[in-house]
């Protein structure tokens, strides 16, 4: 299976390596000459291309299937729209108006786009209620990646991925250091958000749908940075209510949407569909940074 990875970053590039090693051929595309350095030291091919460019597409090659994994770098809304949207778009089109087409695309989206839920549960038949203009650009994308392939005769299928840690990603010292706020963190490991994706690729699965890539279990994160903290052996982090945070000056629009946006993400489609995870909680997932830091 011959794979287009646009926008092939932090999770592409595992997702890349994931696939090689079982014998399909990754190809990563990126904007930058530097990209395309990480993605040939990954052990696979690398493509110089502005993903949001239709005549710089037609330097990757025609695939099986297209994983839009593209970032806007952390900017406002209208760099995601240009990304998430108009990119989407362009991908979508520049592909399907091709003579071989791809059989089908994975789109990688963020489960910010259920807004707030008060700490409920949320799965993928839950009405979206996006709280940014951000996420409803990536409420908007998910409709576009679901919708618009189908136009040209192949299927769309969105990865919503819970926050995303890892190597390079462990953020010891927020938790570590406090003060910590209240609430739920949803997160999956950089390894498992690649490997489910590369699990649906594989089996062919969840055509036509949405798929929340997280792990099993959303933790509180108070209780989150006290194990940590007892697990370097520190001592617990200060905690801070929601309202103690919201009471700061310093407190931005974006930052208070974050602190009243809670919800506790499930997992259970993606378990049903067969994907093991490699780190299914924290626990497993941040043992190498904890063991790191013992050393130091």
């Amino acid at each position: 299976m011959k794979v287009a990875i646009l926008g092939c970053g932090y999770v592409g590039i595992e997702l890349g390596r994931q696939l090689a090693s079982r014998g399909h051929e990754p190809i990563g595309v990126r904007r930058s000459e530097e990209g395309v350095e990480r993605i040939d030291a990954a052990g696979f091919e690398g493509v110089q291309a502005d993903i949001t460019d239709r005549e710089a597409l037609a330097a990757v090659p025609d695939g099986d299937a297209i994983v839009f994994a593209a970032s806007s770098g952390g900017r406002g809304a209208e760099a995601a729209r240009d990304v998430y949207v108009d990119g989407l778009r362009t991908a979508i089109e520049t592909f399907g108006e091709r003579e071989t087409t791809p059989d089908r695309l994975v789109y990688t989206s963020s489960t910010g786009v259920h807004g707030d839920h008060d700490g409920d549960w949320v799965d993928e038949e839950t009405p979206l209620e996006p709280t940014t203009e951000k996420t409803e650009v990536l409420a908007e994308a998910e409709r576009i990646a679901l919708e618009l392939p189908a136009k040209y005769g192949f299927d769309g299928t969105v990865a919503r991925y819970a926050g995303l840690y890892g190597p390079g990603r462990y953020r010891l010292e927020r938790y570590l250091d406090g003060p910590v706020t209240e609430g739920y963190l949803n997160m999956v490991h950089r390894d498992d958000a690649a490997g489910a994706v590369r699990s649906l690729l594989e089996g062919g699965l969840a055509r036509g749908e949405v798929v929340q890539v997280v792990d099993d279990e959303p933790a509180s994160k108070w209780a989150f940075a006290d194990w940590l903290a007892d697990e370097c052996d520190v001592e617990r982090p200060p905690k801070r209510t929601k309202a103690d945070r919201l009471a700061d000056d310093d407190l931005s629009e974006a930052g208070r949407r974050r602190i009243l946006t809670s919800k506790r993400c499930s997992n259970e489609k993606l378990r049903a569909l067969g994907y093991e995870f490699a780190f299914p909680t924290y626990r497993e997932g941040y043992r190498d940074a904890i063991e790191t830091y013992q050393d130091n």
